[in-house]
């Protein structure tokens, strides 16, 4: 079978795992009030998890580059500055929607577009690699897709809406893994910048945002239960990570 065809069927199917996390939300029978608070915790736990066991090392991997962790730096300070722009626009055009959305589907499309590298790389080696591959992202990317769509309705967008921005950030793991089909040895060098880059913009967000909503008012919040979901984001990824990318 062909190989680039093999290629853009697996990261087509990791694509719409990101369908996953909105159709959790959409059933509203199913989900009690207080879902969204521990989704938001688990959220947290994901991304710092992603950034600081996953994206870290994968960019130290085959660096030479002295310097690389100059590249978190500047996506904490290029978001901050993202950041201030958004709310500056917001609050000359009344919009609801929180700057950590569009912070988020930005870094998630720069993280997306770097599975899609790593999964056409693999297939090129070998259909078997690319196969493991290929269930070790999509096996990642189910609780990160539901954290981000998690994240995505916290920041005050609609559902349906937060489900097609998703969607849509999610395929850029297609144009990596296409664009990696044919000019893999020019995106070597670039790769482990970029990804110290999205282990930055996540980290910000779950710094800045996220973390920062779980403290308010503590008693509301049912004191220590937010806790929970937001270890339970930091080992499950963990488990997944350091389990299947053996």
């Amino acid at each position: 079978m062909n190989i680039l065809f093999l290629i853009i069927l697996a990261t087509t199917l990791v694509s719409l795992i990101s369908l996953i996390g909105g159709a959790i939300f959409l059933r509203k029978k199913i989900i009690p009030e207080n879902f969204k608070l521990y989704a938001m915790a688990f959220a947290a736990g994901v991304m710092l998890s992603t950034a600081f066991i996953d994206l870290f090392p994968e960019a130290l991997k085959n660096n030479q580059n002295e310097n690389i962790y100059i590249y978190g730096l500047l996506a904490v300070v290029v978001f901050f500055l993202v950041e201030r722009f958004i709310l500056w626009y917001h609050h000359h055009n009344e919009t609801r929607i929180k700057p950590s959305a569009y912070l988020l589907l930005l870094g998630d499309g720069l993280h997306n577009f770097f599975d899609g590298l790593a999964i056409a790389a693999a297939f090129i080696s070998s259909p078997g690699l690319g196969f493991i591959t290929t269930l070790a992202v999509a096996a990642h990317e189910i609780p990160h897709e539901i954290a981000d769509f998690s994240i995505l309705i916290h920041a005050g967008m609609k559902k349906t809406k937060a489900l097609l921005y998703n969607f849509i950030s999610a395929l850029t793991a297609l144009l990596g893994a296409v664009a990696s089909f044919y000019y893999l040895n020019k995106f070597e060098k670039l790769i482990p910048g970029f990804l110290m880059f999205s282990a930055g913009v996540f980290i910000y967000i779950a710094l800045t945002d996220l973390i920062p909503d779980l403290h308010q008012d503590f008693k509301k919040q049912r004191k220590w239960m937010t806790t929970i979901p937001f270890l339970v984001g930091i080992i499950l990824t963990y488990f997944l990570i350091t389990t299947l990318e053996r």
